[in-house]
């Protein structure tokens, strides 16, 4: 069996396969689906990067597909919110924008040198966790449809928004030294 295969890989191309399956859901407006589907979109990325750390499973398809999923889900999840009329347009393209921002700048630096560090910095992996809660609480806030929900999901926008644009200078920042 290749080295690759291993629990921990496959918690992770569980979470890529999940990705679709939000979308649709919330597309077709099933909200309460759409959150099930993210929830255990979002165990299956607790657990992939526990499992890999304590029995050893680090790998390089891991460590490759782990932000490729990440990315199909939390993108695809805001891109179908903001396509209902849920989310505000303006955000997502924030959220879009640093990625593709980071995406070319990343690849300007390995044209440019042989040695680079791609690895997520701490802003990166806050933003991430911002995203995600913010993902989820607004799924939550179309499932439940409560006051509560609503000020928790619309209160998120903004420290999630403050944390992706600072990664985003973060990572140019890290690109230049």
């Amino acid at each position: 069996m290749p080295r690759w295969f291993n629990p921990a890989n496959l918690f992770t191309l569980v979470r890529l396969i999940l990705a679709p399956f939000v979308i649709a859901a919330i597309l077709r407006r099933h909200h309460g689906e759409a959150l099930a589907f993210f929830a255990a979109a979002a165990i299956t990325d607790a657990l992939d990067g526990a499992l890999a750390r304590r029995y050893g499973w680090t790998t390089k398809a891991g460590a490759y597909l782990d932000p490729v999923a990440d990315k199909a889900l939390l993108s695809g999840a805001y891109l179908a919110l903001a396509m209902i009329g849920s989310l505000p347009w303006w955000f997502v393209g924030l959220i879009f924008g640093r990625d593709i921002f980071i995406l070319a700048a990343a690849g300007l630096t390995m044209l440019r040198r042989t040695a680079h560090d791609l690895s997520p910095s701490v802003w990166g992996k806050a933003s991430t966790f911002f995203q995600a809660i913010t993902a989820a609480t607004w799924l939550l806030r179309n499932a439940m449809e409560t006051p509560a929900a609503q000020l928790a999901a619309s209160a998120l926008i903004w420290p999630t928004a403050a944390f992706t644009l600072w990664s985003g200078m973060h990572y140019a920042w890290r690109g230049l030294r």
